[in-house]
């Protein structure tokens, strides 16, 4: 009897022990479970998408990181965006973080939808990193009431890719397209087609990217100052953006396309002679090696009836996250560590992975001031990062995409014949109602 009591309480003793070194481990999705902060203490699990661009990334900050921090091990999970955005909200508003990870990225017109919605899903990391450090308009959409949650990342600046061949062949050179407004876009846009019978520039209907550039350029967006409500029918930005827009279209300098390959496409195969749009597209450009030394970067064009608009502005980027679960002090500590202090991090940025991040000092490095031979020898990395210093900031808010839905929709009609005063004021109702 003594020897199967003794026998019992061993096992009641094995079982307790593996019970309490359990209740930390990975749930087998990429996600943290919880529970003590023992063995599981030094794990953190990073959610990201896009496998050589942002998780890249992430892999040159989890080497330089354990360097110094062989004692933590950084878990790089890939997931499309979407499906991020999907587990993101069914997870936080189930009220549980379980399956969820310590860092998680998301795209900056996304931020302040999931800060808002969530407000004490994030964890404040703004003793981690210097703000001040990185571009102003990565600040906003990370931030809330002065409080950090976002550590900025990659840069969306833009600028106007374009072939310069063509250029010299409709008698213009690089440095006339320098400080230009969309009007003058448009009649260098008429006079190329016009001498090499190439369109301009390829455009999708349904994403309105570029109407999304123009009005940053300006300081403005589709929704108020405060990001809640709809700033459509009296935005002078936007209206003058919508005629821009028309104004392309009516001269015949557009080729439409209908998904990305296509839009690719179109300019690696010699069809379409510029591309406004952001630095990430340089990728894309670059794997047409035939065409090497027949592109050039030039700064983006404003608004000619906007005294606000500058010669910069963005599409895309993102910025990583500490969700409000246990290890986040480390994970906060690991992004501070890396892409909030790292200059030489940023260096490996650009010359493994293409990516021109925000972090103002990175901007002193070799990396950003060596020439690209592919065009032409311009010290394209410098001049990216200059024009992201002058990008004006704007709150995203929390309904980028919804608005957008109908901004896609009211184009056509405005393109159609409908009066662009009445289109504003019919997208500004149907925003109004949908949002409020």
């Amino acid at each position: 009897m003594k020897k199967m009591m003794a026998l019992l309480l061993a096992s009641m003793m094995l079982l307790a022990a593996c019970s309490s070194g359990n209740s930390g481990k990975t749930d087998g999705n990429g996600g943290t479970t919880g529970g003590d902060k023992g063995n599981e203490a030094t794990k953190v699990t990073v959610w990201a998408w896009d496998a050589n661009f942002n998780v890249k990334a992430m892999n040159l900050a989890k080497e330089a990181y354990a360097k110094d921090h062989s004692d933590v091990n950084v878990e790089i999970v890939e997931n499309a965006q979407n499906d991020i955005v999907q587990r993101l909200n069914t997870g936080l508003s189930s009220g549980t973080t379980k399956g969820l990870p310590n860092i998680v990225l998301i795209e900056d017109y996304r931020a302040q939808s999931f800060m808002q919605a969530y407000p004490d899903a994030f964890y404040p990391i703004t003793k981690n990193f210097k703000a001040s450090d990185f571009a102003e308009y990565k600040l906003g959409p990370t931030s809330v009431n002065g409080e950090n949650y976002g550590l900025p990342f990659d840069s969306g600046v833009a600028g106007v890719y374009v072939r310069t061949d063509y250029l010299e062949q409709a008698g213009y050179k690089v440095e006339d397209l320098q400080d230009i407004t969309w009007n003058d876009y448009i009649e260098i846009g008429k006079k190329v087609k016009e001498t090499t019978g190439k369109d301009w520039i390829s455009l999708d209907p349904n994403d309105m990217g570029i109407i999304r550039m123009m009005i940053q350029s300006a300081g403005s967006w589709y929704l108020t100052a405060d990001g809640k409500s709809a700033d459509l029918a009296g935005n002078v930005a936007l209206k003058e953006a919508f005629e821009v827009y028309k104004n392309m279209m009516d001269a015949n300098i557009v080729k439409i396309h209908s998904d990305w390959s296509q839009y690719v496409a179109n300019y690696n195969n010699g069809s379409v002679a510029s591309v406004p749009t952001g630095n990430w597209f340089t990728a894309s450009i670059t794997a047409a090696e035939d065409q090497k030394g027949k592109w050039a970067i030039v700064p983006f064009p404003k608004l000619a009836g906007n005294a606000k608009s500058v010669h910069a502005s963005n599409l895309g980027g993102s910025s990583w996250y500490v969700l409000n679960v246990d290890g986040k002090e480390k994970a906060a500590e690991f992004l501070g560590a890396t892409f909030g202090s790292n200059v030489d991090l940023y260096q490996k940025l650009i010359t493994d992975v293409g990516a021109i991040g925000t972090y103002k000092p990175a901007a002193e490095g070799e990396a950003y001031k060596a020439p690209n031979e592919f065009f032409g020898g311009q010290n394209i990395v410098s001049d990216f990062s200059k024009w992201t210093a002058e990008i004006p900031n704007v709150n995203y808010g929390m309904h980028t995409y919804a608005v957008e839905d109908i901004i896609v929709v009211e184009m056509q009609n405005y393109l159609n014949g409908k009066s662009i005063d009445q289109v504003l004021t019919d997208a500004q109702k149907q925003a109004d109602a949908q949002i409020k």
